[in-house]
């Protein structure tokens, strides 16, 4: 059969459809192309970007496999007594797995911490196929960012890195990597929050996707619509061990500072403050009498730290730091740690309801330090006496003063204060979440040491506006009939 066309008057060729037997003879039915929908064209233009930005950016992703020795140490038998040895130690070779991104020609490239830093040997596994090894420049396992280097260099094509700070709640993001060992993988999803902080690592600020992110894909980047890499994949939230729909990533912008120092100096250095901190909201703002439901409230000062040496103190409260507003607690991390230690920097505090500026000069953070190996001297142990219960009816306590055997009892680590030993199940306390064995050490700014001391600031305070309780040296609750 002959094919037809005809052309219309502005020269377009009409596409003739299949030929029909009508009475005997071929008639040609005539269709036209049909306009698309705009759904399909528009779920069609998005699938070209997601292609157009996997083709830029998976050149540059690597999958990385490591092998670790770890010593094992066998249970002693009875036969032992007829060797001189008690213990068989042999080795273990673990096989491991993880993700990266290239961010030089000279073969830098970008992970996690936690997926190289006990690695024997790294080989990075490029997707043009080459198998590669690497060594470690550097890792730090505070926030999970690890740099490895590697061995050749031909040909490497370095990621485009973009600006985390502008990503909104929303935005199409695709994550790349190994999910359980399957190499150079893409998913896709959105930013489904900003400033999440799971208690993963002591320095986390993270954005959350529902890309889906599994075992394997650590260290491996998430990527936005204009090909930028705007975070490095960390962590998952999930029951069954694979994808739940919320994964963890580190904010490019944030691993810089790590990636950098890595780099420059094989290391990561940090400043640090030396308290303990809890961020403000409203009931601590009315418990302090303060107009500020923002920043943060020191809870401890750390012996013989930068902030003890700068004069803060427990129950001051933080709106201001090196001319930035200080919002919350991972805020105020990431204010210090990135600037220069044994230098002076202006802090703002409000302390017993009036505003001062406070000079802070920086310590440079210990490589072990966390708030509890930083604690100065032992204190001494309090002597052993009699004390007596008392019932504080309007916050719906009973307690007493804190002796040696409260040590013992309840494990504590504060030194001074007033323990709680009874909560009435519907009083103020209770509310609170208070219970017995919780010590008392300050009401808002006021120390008390004794039930004596609590008493006398109980009754000058205002349990109608509420009040603030420093409770295990940790944190302030606030309490309110």
């Amino acid at each position: 059969m002959k094919q037809y066309s005809m052309m219309n008057k502005f020269g377009a060729t009409l596409a003739l459809g299949a030929a029909l037997l009508v009475g005997g003879a071929y008639v040609m039915a005539q269709k036209e192309t049909e306009p698309q929908p705009a759904s399909i064209a528009t779920a069609r233009e998005l699938s070209s970007v997601f292609r157009d930005v996997t083709n830029e950016v998976l050149p540059s992703v690597v999958s990385i496999r490591t092998t670790s020795t770890h010593q094992l140490t066998q249970r002693a038998t009875p036969f032992d007594k007829f060797f001189e040895q008690q213990k068989y130690p042999r080795e273990q070779r673990r096989q491991g797995q993880g993700s990266g991104f290239i961010i030089s020609d000279t073969g830098l490239v970008v992970t996690n911490s936690h997926v190289v830093q006990d690695a024997d040997k790294i080989v990075a596994h490029l997707n043009d196929g080459r198998q590669i090894e690497a060594t470690i420049a550097g890792f730090d396992p505070r926030s999970d960012v690890a740099v490895i280097q590697l061995t050749e260099t031909d040909n490497l094509k370095p990621a485009r890195l973009g600006n985390s700070d502008d990503v909104q709640v929303g935005d199409w993001v695709l994550a790349m990597g190994s999910p359980f060992g399957l190499e150079m993988s893409v998913t896709a999803g959105i930013i489904s929050a900003k400033g999440r902080g799971p208690g993963i690592n002591d320095r986390e600020d993270y954005l959350q996707t529902d890309a889906a992110i599994n075992p394997g894909n650590s260290g491996g980047p998430l990527v936005n619509i204009n090909g930028e890499i705007i975070g490095i994949n960390a962590a998952i939230s999930s029951r069954s061990g694979g994808y739940d729909g919320i994964g963890f990533t580190i904010p490019i912008n944030m691993a810089n500072f790590s990636i950098d120092q890595i780099v420059d100096h094989g290391t990561v250095k940090r400043a640090f403050l030396g308290v303990g901190i809890q961020s403000m909201n409203r009931a601590l703002s009315n418990a302090f009498g303060t107009s500020t439901a923002t920043g943060v409230l020191i809870t401890k000062v750390q012996p013989g730290s930068p902030a003890e040496k700068s004069g803060l103190r427990q129950g001051d409260i933080i709106t201001e730091f090196n001319g930035q507003k200080v919002t919350n607690e991972r805020n105020l991390q990431g204010l210090v740690e990135v600037l220069r230690p044994e230098k002076a920097y202006p802090m703002i505090i409000e302390r017993d309801g009036g505003k001062e500026t406070i000079e802070v000069t920086l310590g440079e953070m210990p490589d072990n330090y966390s708030t509890a190996s930083f604690e100065g001297d032992k204190p001494e142990e309090p002597a052993a006496e009699e004390t007596k219960q008392e019932e504080l009816t309007e916050l719906g306590v009973e307690v007493q003063d804190l002796n040696e055997d409260f040590y013992e009892q309840f494990g504590l680590k504060v030194t001074s204060g007033i323990v709680i030993t009874a909560v009435d199940p519907d009083g103020p306390a209770a509310n609170a979440g208070l219970s017995p064995g919780m010590v008392i050490s300050q009401v808002g700014s006021k120390e008390v040491k004794t039930v004596e001391e609590l008493k006398d600031v109980l009754k000058n305070a205002n349990l109608e506006k509420g009040i603030a309780l420093l409770i295990n040296g940790s944190r302030f609750v606030p309490i309110k009939k």
